[in-house]
């Protein structure tokens, strides 16, 4: 009985010799959880039988260590969340290991090959929609018109009344008419695009006006490739006694937003161009006058350059135009007991009954973590800890040998007396 009993425990160290020499052999795999033996006794009704091991732990839910990589395709989970894959077989594996690329079919894909899946979006809504394979966009994009121009700025209250009327531009004479300086107080140049892709300059030239009973007004006089749109004022901010917009008493209409409605249509342009021009934030304050947001949609055509990821987990493509476009979202898996999960090939796990049905989301929601671009979790096995744990192995291999060695001894001893 002894004899077995012995054997029982050499064979379970066995087994616990390869769970760590397991975690040793990955303590340099990106993503890797270490698992633990558990040892459990073996009894024949109140007879002992020796030791078994009754169950493997996964340490699943203690994250690695972080390493830096500088490149876009690479993602670290900081919560409880896995990224979703689908092999060639369609089989669905969760993965922490954040390695990504585009392949030549043009689909995103983990290390291992498998396609990686997201929540679509189909730009330039960022409402996620249906998940599946993420597949990249490498065509060419087509240009946009500019439909809007968002313009924030704070006319200075120190402004004096331009000395001089203010001088239409106009680009078509010989030589082009130019405003002169001290006919406005500031001017801002804002680049926008046609249907066609083609580049328009909007020049925007502020003036306070002239009018003494009405120190908080300023007149804008806007001008599109050189020539001015409206022939005198384009436009006009009316400020309160804070120096805010004043909606109430907005000279284009009370208790209207200040937007101003711009035709751009520039022959052979394919389609009518209105642009709106929105000054909501722009103050009238003592101080420099400065300019925090001078910015319009729209761009030329371009093609397609790379993809990346950003720390919302959207896949962004880039082109040559420098527009990014994020075409979709990361799809993250948690579930009710990670630690049952399957381990397979490539640090990846399978779903089961016992760790239950996965909940997906998206990166940032709830346990599931926010992402980390450009870093990877690394192994959480502690090198130190494995090490100590082989040589308790070790010595207790060496002790349930010694008790065999015994045995035969006790044997050979008896026999010899009979």
């Amino acid at each position: 009985m002894s004899f077995d009993i012995a054997l029982s425990g050499i064979q379970a160290i066995n087994e616990q010799l390869g769970t760590i020499s397991n975690n040793i052999a990955n303590a340099g795999t990106y993503g890797f959880k270490s698992s633990r033996a558990n040892f459990a006794s073996l009894h024949a009704g109140e007879q002992p039988t020796g030791v078994h091991i009754g169950s493997t732990t996964q340490s699943i839910g203690l994250n690695g260590g972080i390493q830096a990589t500088n490149r876009g395709l690479d993602a670290l989970i900081n919560g409880r969340g896995f990224f979703v894959t689908k092999d060639l077989t369609g089989q669905t594996n969760y993965t922490r290991v954040g390695i990504f690329t585009k392949d030549a079919s043009d689909f995103l894909t983990n290390s291992a090959g498998h396609r990686v899946q997201g929540f679509a979006l189909t730009p330039p809504s960022m409402v996620a929609g249906p998940m599946g394979d993420i597949k990249v966009p490498t065509n060419q994009l087509s240009a946009k018109a500019s439909e809007n121009i968002d313009f924030v700025a704070n006319m200075s209250a120190d402004w004096t009344v331009p000395t001089v009327p203010f001088t239409p531009a106009d680009a078509s004479t010989t030589p082009p008419t130019v405003p002169d300086p001290a006919s406005y107080n500031m001017s801002k140049v804002t680049v926008v695009h046609d249907s066609l892709g083609r580049e328009h300059t909007v020049t925007q030239y502020f003036a306070r006006d002239p009018d003494p009973a009405n120190p908080l007004l300023v007149n804008v006089y806007v001008a599109v490739d050189g020539t001015d749109l409206a022939g005198g004022v384009s436009y006009q901010l009316q400020f309160d006694a804070n120096g805010k917009l004043d909606e109430a008493n907005n000279p284009a209409g009370a208790d209207t937003p200040y937007i101003a409605s711009l035709d751009l249509s520039v022959p052979p342009a394919t389609t009518p161009q209105t642009i709106k021009l929105d000054y909501s934030g722009t103050t009238f304050q003592k101080g420099e006058s400065t300019t925090s947001t001078n910015a319009a949609d729209g761009y030329s055509a371009g093609s397609y350059v790379g993809v990346e990821l950003d720390q919302q987990g959207n896949v962004v493509a880039k082109y040559s135009n420098g527009e990014k476009q994020a075409i979709a979202r990361l799809t993250l898996a948690t579930f009710p007991n990670e630690d049952a999960l399957m381990p397979v090939n490539e640090t990846s796990w399978q779903a089961n009954v016992q760790s239950g049905t996965p909940n997906f989301s998206e990166p940032g929601a709830g346990v599931a973590g926010a992402l980390t671009v450009a870093s990877l979790e690394t192994s959480n096995v502690d090198i130190t800890a494995e090490l100590v744990s082989l040589m308790t192995a070790q010595r207790n291999y060496q002790a349930n040998s010694k008790v065999i060695t015994a045995e035969n001894q006790m044997l050979q001893s008896l026999m010899q007396a009979l």
